[in-house]
């Protein structure tokens, strides 16, 4: 095994929290602070695969993740009664995926990787929303693939083995590692390694899915850190 690729959204990062920060002080600015900006959080995922999915069907060309998830907020406002709002301040509004923050061991975790590992996002967010959120919150990536290069979306088999074409690899030379045992099957279908890392609170605390490994992947660890010292 040569490289560590990454489902991003709830493996790396929290975006439920993070998406609910940046959504509190915009309810607050319009006068609807009765909403609960968690559970908008979650209406505005709601509707992520949906539109994910007119693109894996062909109904709809490849279109980059920061476009979905434009479409889909002013969507999801429209559905609480939240109209007429000026194109900048949602413009703003949807850069809240580019500022998501890592669970704690994630950093230390990837660092220790990267010693004998290629690291990278195999991620359904585009190009730019990554290297923000990279950037910002110093995600020691060694490059940036997922959707947008390998222009398909998970769990579309060609997510996978395009990546690990660009990566000069075979698959059984990748891993991907996920939070997600959908994401983890489609993976092994398309012969790559699998490690499984549980977010048991990903979605808050009411999480029923995703909390154990269901099947027996190649790793399963507690964090990341827990995963470079089996993979030391």
């Amino acid at each position: 095994m040569r490289a560590l690729v990454f489902d991003v959204f709830g493996t790396v990062v929290d975006w439920r929290s993070g998406v609910a920060r940046e959504l509190a002080p915009f309810l607050s600015a319009i006068g609807r602070d009765d909403l609960d900006p968690f559970a908008l959080a979650d209406a505005w995922r709601r509707r992520y695969q949906p539109a994910m999915e007119e693109c894996r069907t062909g109904r709809r060309p490849f279109t980059r993740l920061d476009v979905l998830h434009r479409e889909n907020l002013e969507a999801m406002l429209a559905d609480h009664g939240i109209t007429g709002i000026a194109s900048a301040d949602l413009d703003e509004l949807n850069l809240a995926w580019h500022r998501l923050d890592p669970w704690p061991d994630v950093l230390l975790g990837l660092h220790r990787l990267k010693r004998r590992f290629f690291l990278a996002p195999l991620s359904n967010g585009n190009i730019a929303l990554l290297a923000n959120m990279a950037k910002r919150a110093r995600i020691p990536w060694d490059a940036i693939l997922g959707a947008e290069p390998v222009r398909a979306y998970k769990p579309q088999p060609e997510a996978y083995l395009r990546t690990a074409e660009l990566l000069a690899m075979r698959p059984d030379e990748v891993c991907l590692v996920a939070a997600h045992n959908g994401d983890l099957r489609a993976a092994r279908a398309a012969g790559l390694r699998t490690a499984f890392i549980p977010r048991p609170t990903e979605h808050g605390p009411g999480q029923t899915v995703d909390l154990t490994a269901e099947d027996p992947w190649d790793w399963v660890a507690t964090d990341f850190v827990d995963l470079a010292v089996q993979l030391s």
